[in-house]
C-alpha cells in the first residue's frame, strides 16, 4: 500500500524537476533571511542565481552540527519567531543540544512523511500503535504519533521505559504495531522471557524501528523473538525527525528517501567529494519544504549507499541502504576503521550469544586495546569451562576475520550489561585522544 501515490510514484524526470524548483526557492529564501547562510555562501562566491541544475547543489556550503551549535538556539531559523509552533532539540552527548523549529505547515509536512513511513511498513487504519519512542524534546515520539493519527490508527502514547507495563498494555489493548528503537525491542523481548510471557499472547505483527544503527542479524533476532516483521525507518532531528526514509514491507531492500522533500547525496567523509551511486560514504541531506528550519547540505555522519534502481513496490524514489555506522563514532583501532555495527553483525550470527554487548576501548602505552563484552545465554554460562573457552575463541576469531584487528572478548553473565530504553550506548572509549 502507498500513502501518497501522486508523489511517491512520480516519474524520475518529474521528481528531479520538482527538486530543482524547490531547491531554487530554498536557496533564494535562506540567502535573503538567514544571515549565517548568506555569509557562508558569499565566502564561497555563490549566489542563488548560480543554482541552475541539481548538480549545482555541489557549489553550496555544507552544514554541520557545529554550525547549529554556533547559532544556538534560534540563529538558523528562517521565519519570524511568531510563526514557530514547535521546538525540538537533539539528544547531543556533548555541549548544548541542537535546536530545531517547526511552523504549522512543517508539522503537517512531518505528519504526511510519517504517514508515508508507517504505510510503507504495513500500518493502516484500525491498527493499534504502541508508540514507545520517547516523547519530549526528542523528535521520535511526537513525529511518529502525528503520522499514526494521520493514517487513522489508534495511538498509545506510552513513550519508552517501564517494560512490564508496556507488555501489559500490549496484551490488554491489543497493540498491533510497535514503534521504538531496535535495542529497546530486544529489551522488551528479554522482559517477556523473564515473565514467561509467550509472544503468541500479543497481537503485534509489525515493528518500525529506528534512531540507531542496527544490523540485519539484529533484525532477524527481533523478528524471531517477537514473531513480527521488523522494519527499518530513518530520520534525524536536524533534517525533520523520523520520516526521511523508510523500508517498504513488500521488499525490505533499502529505505525509500522521500525525494520530493529532501535531496540526498553521498560524500567521502574525509575529502567531502561527492561519490557516485553505489559507493559507500556519508549521507548529506538538503531540506526542500521545511519553513522554520531549512538545512543546506547537512552532514549527517551516517554511513550508507544510495540505490538508484526503482523498487518493485511501485515507489520511484531512490533508496538508501540501512545505516552501517557513523563516521564520527567510527573507532580507529591501530589504524583500522571499526564500526560497532560490524561487531554486532558477527555476534548476532553466533549461537549462544545474547543480543547485548558493549565495546570498551583503552590505551595501554601507545597501543589501543579493544574489549568486547558479550552476554551469553543462561545454559552456556552455566556449562563447563571448556565450552565457554571454545565460545570465546570462536567469537575472537570471527571478530578478527571481520575487523582485521585483534580484540579481547569477555563473556559475561546474562543481564550483566545495562539495558537501554532509548538509544543503546554501545561504546565506552576511555582513550585520551
Amino acid at each position: 500500500m502507498i500513502w501518497n501515490e501522486e508523489f511517491e510514484t512520480l516519474p524520475r524526470e518529474a521528481v528531479e524537476a520538482l527538486q530543482l524548483k524547490r531547491l531554487k526557492n530554498l536557496i533564494e529564501r535562506v540567502y535573503a533571511v538567514v544571515p549565517y547562510y548568506r555569509k557562508k555562501m558569499e565566502e564561497m562566491g555563490v549566489k542563488p542565481s548560480d543554482i541552475k541544475c541539481l548538480e549545482d547543489i555541489r557549489k553550496l556550503p555544507f552544514t554541520t552540527k557545529e554550525d547549529l551549535r554556533i547559532n544556538y538556539p534560534f540563529g538558523l531559523f528562517a521565519v519570524p519567531f511568531e510563526r514557530v509552533v514547535r521546538i525540538h532539540a537533539s539528544s547531543g552527548t556533548t555541549g548544548k543540544p541542537t535546536v530545531v523549529g517547526y511552523t504549522k505547515r512543517d508539522i503537517e509536512t512531518w505528519a504526511e512523511l510519517m504517514a508515508r513511513t508507517l504505510t510503507a511498513g504495513g500500518v493502516h487504519q484500525g491498527d493499534v500503535v504502541q508508540n514507545a519512542y520517547g516523547y519530549g524534546l526528542f523528535t521520535g515520539g511526537l513525529g511518529a504519533h502525528y503520522g499514526a493519527e494521520k493514517v487513522g490508527a489508534a495511538v498509545i502514547p506510552i513513550s519508552g521505559g517501564n517494560s512490564k507495563r508496556q507488555i501489559m498494555l500490549m496484551q490488554d489493548f491489543g497493540s498491533t504495531v510497535l514503534l521504538c528503537t531496535p535495542s529497546y525491542a530486544l529489551n522488551i523481548a528479554d522482559v517477556m522471557k523473564e515473565m514467561n510471557i509467550p509472544e503468541s499472547s500479543l497481537k503485534i505483527r509489525v515493528g518500525l524501528f529506528g534512531a540507531e544503527p542496527w544490523s540485519e542479524n539484529m533484525r532477524e533476532e527481533i523478528e524471531k523473538r517477537l514473531n513480527i516483521k521488523a522494519m527499518d525507518i530513518y530520520g534525524l532531528s536536524e533534517v525533520i525527525g523520523p520520516g526521511v526514509a523508510s523500508e517498504c514491507i513488500e521488499e525490505k531492500r533499502g529505505l525509500h528517501i522521500f525525494e520530493d522533500n529532501f535531496i540526498a547525496e553521498i560524500i567521502n567523509p574525509i575529502t567531502c567529494e561527492p561519490l557516485p551511486h553505489g559507493e559507500k560514504g556519508e549521507l548529506v541531506f538538503t531540506t526542500l519544504t521545511k519553513e522554520a528550519f531549512p538545512v543546506i547540505r547537512y552532514r549527517t555522519r551516517d554511513i550508507s549507499v544510495i540505490i538508484p534502481e526503482p523498487c518493485s513496490c511501485g515507489r520511484t524514489f531512490k533508496r538508501m541502504q540501512r545505516i552501517t555506522g557513523r563516521s564520527d563514532d567510527m573507532l580507529i583501532i591501530r589504524g583500522v576503521n571499526v564500526f560497532p555495527s560490524q561487531i554486532e553483525h558477527v555476534l548476532m550470527s553466533i549461537k549462544g550469544v545474547e543480543p547485548h554487548y558493549q565495546i570498551v576501548v583503552d590505551r595501554e602505552g601507545s597501543l589501543d586495546m579493544m574489549e568486547v563484552q558479550v552476554e551469553v545465554s543462561e545454559g552456556i554460562f552455566s556449562d563447563e569451562v571448556k565450552v565457554l573457552q571454545k565460545l570465546n575463541k570462536c567469537i575472537s576469531q570471527e571478530l578478527k576475520d571481520t575487523l582485521g584487528v585483534n580484540c579481547k572478548v569477555k563473556l559475561v553473565e546474562p543481564k550483566t550489561i545495562q539495558r537501554s530504553e532509548g538509544k543503546a550506548k554501545r561504546v565506552i572509549d576511555n582513550r585520551k585522544i
